[in-house]
């Protein structure tokens, strides 16, 4: 069975890794799509972004990257998934999920959304979170994958500049 795990991962962090792992354990294939999203001003393009994902994701056969616009659950059922992944940090995720997965039933009732609870350690951990603390020159490498630490750093290097 085939899911995807939709997010704007700028950029991907330990969180993230983590639902990705554990949902490809659990179904035969996992498409983690990078969804173009109008609300949010993003720090790296989604090109920069599918490549950080597929580094920090080479040790996992199973897990392809792709972008995408439109409906997550148009995009679902275009390449066969059967399942959309969402991770829950807090209450306030679950309420917004909740709602998300109550619309995409409504437009796909053959599609299911799976919740998986973020882990306690990376329960504080956004995307946001780590590109205010690296660039505040805080200390990043608990909490995104070492292989892409270096390229966060000098995207905030250069952004400082």
């Amino acid at each position: 069975m085939k899911a995807c795990y939709p997010g704007t991962f700028d950029p991907i962090t330990n969180g993230h890794l983590d639902i990705i792992e554990r949902a490809a354990g659990i179904f035969d294939e996992v498409v983690v799509l990078i969804m173009h999203n109008p609300k949010k001003k993003c720090l790296f393009s989604e090109e920069e972004r599918k490549s950080m994902i597929e580094k920090s994701v080479a040790h996992l056969p199973n897990v392809i990257v792709e972008i995408g616009e439109g409906l997550t659950v148009d995009y679902a059922a275009d390449i066969g998934a059967k399942a959309i992944v969402r991770g829950i940090r807090a209450v306030s995720d679950y309420e917004y999920e909740l709602a998300q997965a109550t619309a995409n039933m409504m437009l796909d009732e053959e599609i299911e959304t799976m919740l998986l609870i973020a882990r306690p350690e990376y329960s504080f951990l956004s995307s946001s979170a780590v590109k205010e603390i690296a660039y505040n020159g805080g200390d990043i490498t608990k909490m995104m994958p070492a292989c892409i630490i270096d390229e966060v750093l000098e995207k905030m290097q250069s952004i400082q500049q």
